[in-house]
């Protein structure tokens, strides 16, 4: 078994993280269920409760100051009254925001209907930025990058990444960790970056399938090398993460606890990475805690974060 390490407060609240990608709304409905529509065979749910959360790169970034590290968020959003309510929703947490606003870009909300302890349906609002504001977020990140130790970037593939290589590139240049949450089916733009984080499933869309351990350390370390990533880490849900680097690979198992919810686990996965790295900890040293973090919050429901006691305690 992989020893956990500590790491004390002070030392983790000096370490800055900018967060860079598509943020977005959570919204939650709860009611009661009681009957089935006479309109179609669909429940009613009586709608008795309303929340709202930070998602997707806020909820990364919210992952980090909930540890006690410091964040920046840099993202596009609306100018709508979605991305009004998730500034104000992200201010209350600490995070510094840097938003690039887009009137003809609808901010992404994510609804959830939530009945009977469980998410009965899943309704997505979005549409994709402009190319101009996109432009103007690389300039906003040249002049942030300076004052971090590392850089996350949040991939939802909702356009808020199209200049994600150059941004890497510059990165690279001033000698910044690289942390990638990606998405899609091309992975040559995150080339060189530090690291990549994708799960089980997202790495069958590059790579494809596998049959034993043997040939998805081959598909792995060959997509590291070919990317010239310092290091893949794999998550695999009930199977822990694995992590792959020029030393080999380093596994650790799914820590043993109920599963309530697991969205946003990733999330909270490669943004503890993120904190412990920019507090000087090798990701060896990271992934074990990362991997305890991950296991945290999926016993919570929907979008949410670990605090610095929950992933040090009985460590």
């Amino acid at each position: 078994m992989t020893k956990l390490l500590t790491l004390s407060r002070e030392k983790l609240s000096q370490a800055q993280v900018l967060v860079v990608g598509d943020a977005m709304l959570d919204r939650y409905w709860y009611g009661a269920v009681d009957r089935i529509s006479p309109e179609a065979p669909v429940p009613v749910v009586r709608v008795t409760r309303e929340e709202e959360r930070v998602g997707g790169a806020a909820n990364v970034a919210s992952n980090i100051v909930s540890l006690g590290a410091q964040s920046s968020l840099l993202t596009v959003v609306g100018d709508d009254e979605a991305s009004h309510r998730l500034e104000a929703l992200v201010a209350k947490t600490g995070i510094r925001t840097h938003f690039g606003r887009d009137p003809q870009l609808q901010t992404t909300v994510k609804l959830r209907v939530i009945g009977r302890q469980q998410q009965l349906i899943r309704v997505d609002f979005e549409n994709t930025p402009k190319s101009e504001i996109l432009a103007s977020q690389s300039a906003s990140f040249a002049t942030l990058l300076p004052t971090h130790q590392a850089v996350l970037f949040s991939d939802y593939g909702k356009g808020g990444l199209a200049h994600v290589g150059d941004m890497i590139a510059l990165a690279r240049t001033q000698g910044k960790s690289i942390l990638i949450d990606p998405k899609g089916s091309d992975y040559s733009r995150y080339s060189q970056a530090t690291v990549i984080t994708p799960n089980r499933a997202e790495l069958q869309q590059v790579v494809g399938s596998w049959s034993s351990e043997e040939e998805l350390r081959t598909k792995s370390q060959n997509l590291r090398q070919q990317l010239k990533l310092e290091a893949l880490l794999v998550t695999r849900s009930e199977e822990g993460m694995t992590l792959y680097d020029a030393q080999g690979e380093l596994h650790v198992s799914a820590q043993a606890r109920e599963v309530f919810d697991v969205t946003g686990a990733g999330d909270t996965v490669i943004a503890t990475l993120a904190a412990l790295v920019a507090a000087g900890l090798s990701l060896r040293e990271a992934m074990p805690l990362a991997n305890r973090a991950g296991g945290v919050v999926v016993g919570k429901f929907g979008t949410a974060t670990v605090s610095y006691d929950e992933l040090f305690t009985a460590v």
